[in-house]
């Protein structure tokens, strides 16, 4: 495990990088993108223009395509957080994908900068956690039939790294529910670093949360064979050399 100190600068707002620059891997089937910081997956209550319709409109003029473009988000990240989203090109494998992330065949790595140190260095955290949609909040529940609706939810964690305030954890997510990450660290006394929604005590100078989907290992629905895409997370910087 590393030291090092924090630097803000890593949290600073930047220009987002052009959309089609930033596909780490594509085929005829799908796609999957680095998302950025304040970036919406798909349409919400905002209004803002989504990663799916934008980059839609990018593979028609990159492809000439003379009709619509099929582009549709096979999950979602949370608009404060950056990193790896998978997109499908043909509908026909869009359903195929969606089973393998809720049987649990998609292996999926965060890395989160959180407030404190956990108790352990490596753990896993299942709890029941409940949506409210009204707050757009979740919580940690003590059980599903005290609280209704409530999922069971799992991740485990390695500290990576420590600086004076903060320690870097490099996060598996084995269940994809609201918020997950977020909430359940934010329970053993680990908020990230920036999630006001949560606990954090600061927000960070670009409007973002310190959590970074980092990779993504499933299987091609077509050629059967095993893909693995992954992101650089800015918060290594934060690691001495």
């Amino acid at each position: 495990m590393k030291k090092s100190n924090t630097s803000s600068r890593i949290f600073l707002a930047r220009p987002p990088r052009p959309l089609l620059s930033r596909i780490l891997y594509e085929d005829r089937h799908l796609l999957v993108l680095d998302k950025e910081v304040g970036e919406i997956v798909q349409n919400d209550k905002s209004g803002d223009i989504s990663l799916q319709a934008a980059l839609s409109l990018e593979l028609k003029e990159r492809d000439q395509k003379p009709g619509n473009v099929y582009l549709q988000a096979v999950h979602r990240i949370d608009r404060p957080v950056s990193g790896v989203v998978l997109f499908a090109k043909v509908d026909r494998i869009l359903p195929r994908l969606h089973e393998q992330f809720s049987t649990g065949g998609v292996e999926r790595f965060y890395y989160a900068l959180v407030e404190g140190r956990p108790e352990e260095e490596t753990a896993v955290i299942e709890s029941f956690l409940q949506r409210n949609e009204r707050l757009n909040k979740t919580f940690v529940v003590k059980s599903k039939s005290s609280n209704g609706g409530a999922q069971l939810s799992s991740l485990s964690y390695e500290m990576v790294g420590v600086t004076r305030s903060f320690s870097l954890l490099k996060v598996q997510l084995f269940t994809g529910r609201h918020h997950q990450i977020r909430a359940q660290l934010a329970s053993i006394g680990c908020p990230v670093h920036g999630d006001l929604k949560y606990g954090a005590k600061r927000s960070l100078p670009n409007g973002g949360i310190a959590l970074h989907a980092s990779s993504l290992r499933f299987i091609q629905p077509i050629s059967k064979e095993e893909v693995y895409v992954e992101s650089i997370c800015p918060f290594l910087e934060l690691l001495e050399k």
